[in-house]
């Protein structure tokens, strides 16, 4: 059986980013995984009711997504509202997808406060960034998804080929 990977919507185009924009991933690998089937497509903060476009939202107090799910970090917008719940909607609806579809490994966009898996900003709304998973990457690699960034595409294709 041919493995799938879940992929953040906008990596392929759609523009569902909090800014009304897409973030799209030019990359042979990705038509290739397209052309083959393997792809299943979410964006977890559309997954979780959230609208197009929106405040731009981060974690709050330099968090990680894993603090988000044990409760001792939340997710904020700029203007200071609480979107915590809406995060854990998306990254649970992304879950279910993922295991409904048996995917085991996800393409997720780096640097989002949902998927990023590599790097996320640090709550000050400023631009800075820290090593860390969004609230989406760090369940998914709870329940034994692999997640990686665009970046590390070659990598996801080496574990593709060995997962066969």
């Amino acid at each position: 059986m041919t493995a799938k990977i879940l992929v953040s919507a906008c990596l392929l185009g759609r523009p569902v980013r909090y800014d009304g924009a897409a973030k799209p991933l030019e990359h042979p690998l990705l038509q290739r995984w397209h052309e083959e089937g393997r792809l299943v497509v979410i964006c977890p903060e559309i997954a979780g009711g959230f609208s197009v476009p929106r405040p731009p939202a981060e974690i709050a107090a330099a968090g990680s997504g894993e603090d988000v799910l044990s409760g001792a970090s939340r997710v904020v917008d700029r203007t200071g509202a609480d979107v915590t719940a809406a995060f854990l909607a998306g990254a649970y609806a992304a879950l279910e997808l993922a295991q409904s579809e048996g995917c085991r490994f996800a393409l997720l966009i780096d640097g989002s406060p949902s998927c990023g898996s590599t790097a996320i900003y640090d709550g000050s709304f400023d631009g800075t960034k820290q090593a860390g998973a969004g609230v989406t990457a760090a369940l998914l690699r709870t329940h034994g998804v692999e997640v990686y960034a665009p970046a590390q595409i070659a990598r996801l294709e080496a574990r593709l080929q060995q997962a066969g």
